[in-house]
C-alpha cells in the first residue's frame, strides 16, 4: 500500500478554509494552476469532490464539511510538532515523574537531599527504582530517566556524566575491638570476619586481591545483597563491613579512636581501584529542559556533599 503524501494535508486546509482556489493559492504562495493541480489530486486520494462550483463560487461537499475542523487541528498539531523545542522551562508548573535507577546505598545516602532539592518543582516526582542488574534496556526504552552508578557495558550511545569520584572504608560498630586500635594494619583486618555486600552474591574482590599479595586472607562470613544490609550486620557484630564512603555522609560515623557516634569507620589498609559514580541517560532526552534540570540537580547535590 502506498504511503499518503502528507504534504497534501497543508493544501486541503487551506481549501478546506479558504473555500477556493485562489484564495488558498494566495495563502500557501501558489499559483491557481498547482494549486488546482493538487485539488484535482486531493479528491483522487479521498475519492470525494471536495470543492463543487456553486454560482461564481465553491461550496464545501458534505465530506469536506465533515473533515474541515479535523484537518484543522491534524495540520496544527503538526506544526506544534515540528516547532523547536522550548528553550524555557517553568518549574512551577512541571508536572513530571522522573525515574531514577540506582542502588541503595545511593538513595539512603542522597534521596532525601535529592528530594528537597526537586521541592523547587511542586509537582515534580522522584521515582527511585531498585537497580538489580545493570542494563542500558531502561534507557532505551525509556522506563528510566537516569542509570546511577558505575557505568560498564550501557551502550556507545548513552550519555554519562560523573557525579563524584568514591572509594571503599571499613566499618565496625562502636566499641569493636578495631575502633580502639591507632591503625588497622593488614593483617589485624585479615584476622576478623567480614560481610560484604553484592547483589550477585560475589565472595572475593579487589580487597581479596590486595591482601592476597601480602600472603594473607580474609574470612568472609556473610554476603548480603546491599550496602543498608550489610552495615546492619556490622552494627550488630563483630564483622567487618566494606562499604562506599558516599554511602556514610549522613550516618553517626567517628574515625578510629573517635568518641562520639554509633559507627566507626578506617581507611583500608591496602590499596583498592577507586570508583567514579556517573549519571547516564539516553541521547532522546538531551536537549529536553525538564530532563537537563533534573540531571544539574542531581549533579549539584551530589557535588555539595562529596566536592572532587
Amino acid at each position: 500500500m502506498t504511503e499518503p503524501d502528507l504534504n497534501l494535508l497543508i493544501a486541503l486546509d487551506a481549501l478546506l478554509a479558504e473555500t477556493s482556489v485562489a484564495g488558498a493559492a494566495r495563502r500557501l504562495g501558489l499559483s491557481a494552476s498547482a494549486m488546482s493541480r493538487t485539488l484535482g489530486r486531493l479528491r483522487a486520494v479521498t475519492g470525494d469532490p471536495l470543492l463543487v462550483r456553486a454560482g461564481r463560487g465553491m461550496v464545501l461537499t458534505p465530506y469536506a464539511g465533515e473533515i474541515r475542523a479535523r484537518t484543522q487541528r491534524t495540520v496544527a498539531e503538526a506544526r506544534a510538532v515540528l516547532r523547536p523545542a522550548a528553550s524555557e522551562l517553568n518549574l512551577a508548573t512541571l508536572d513530571r515523574t522522573f525515574t531514577l535507577r540506582a542502588n541503595d546505598g545511593f538513595v539512603e545516602a542522597f534521596g532525601a537531599l535529592l528530594i528537597a532539592a526537586a521541592a523547587t518543582a511542586p509537582h515534580v516526582r522522584l521515582r527511585f527504582a531498585p537497580k538489580p542488574e545493570k542494563s542500558p534496556r531502561y534507557l532505551r526504552e525509556g522506563l528510566a530517566d537516569l542509570e546511577i552508578g558505575v557505568a560498564e557495558a550501557m551502550g556507545p550511545e548513552i550519555r554519562l556524566q560523573t557525579l563524584f569520584r568514591d572509594r571503599f572504608v571499613g566499618v565496625v560498630r562502636k566499641n569493636h575491638p578495631l575502633a580502639l586500635e591507632p591503625k588497622v594494619t593488614a593483617s589485624l583486618y585479615a584476622s576478623f570476619g567480614h560481610v560484604v555486600a553484592s547483589r550477585r552474591g560475589r565472595i572475593a574482590g579487589p580487597v581479596d586481591e590486595a591482601l592476597a599479595e601480602l600472603g594473607l586472607t580474609r574470612k568472609i562470613a556473610a554476603a548480603v545483597p546491599s550496602f543498608p544490609a550489610a552495615l546492619a550486620v556490622a552494627q550488630a557484630s563483630d564483622l567487618v563491613a566494606l562499604l562506599p564512603a558516599s554511602f556514610l555522609i549522613n550516618q553517626p560515623v567517628i574515625t578510629i579512636m573517635g568518641e562520639q557516634g554509633s559507627l566507626c569507620l578506617f581507611e583500608l589498609p591496602v590499596k583498592t581501584p577507586g570508583i567514579t559514580v556517573s549519571q547516564m541517560w539516553h541521547p532522546r532526552s538531551e536537549v529536553d529542559p525538564a530532563h537537563r534540570w533534573l540531571r544539574q540537580m542531581v549533579l549539584r547535590v551530589c557535588r555539595q556533599q562529596l566536592p572532587e
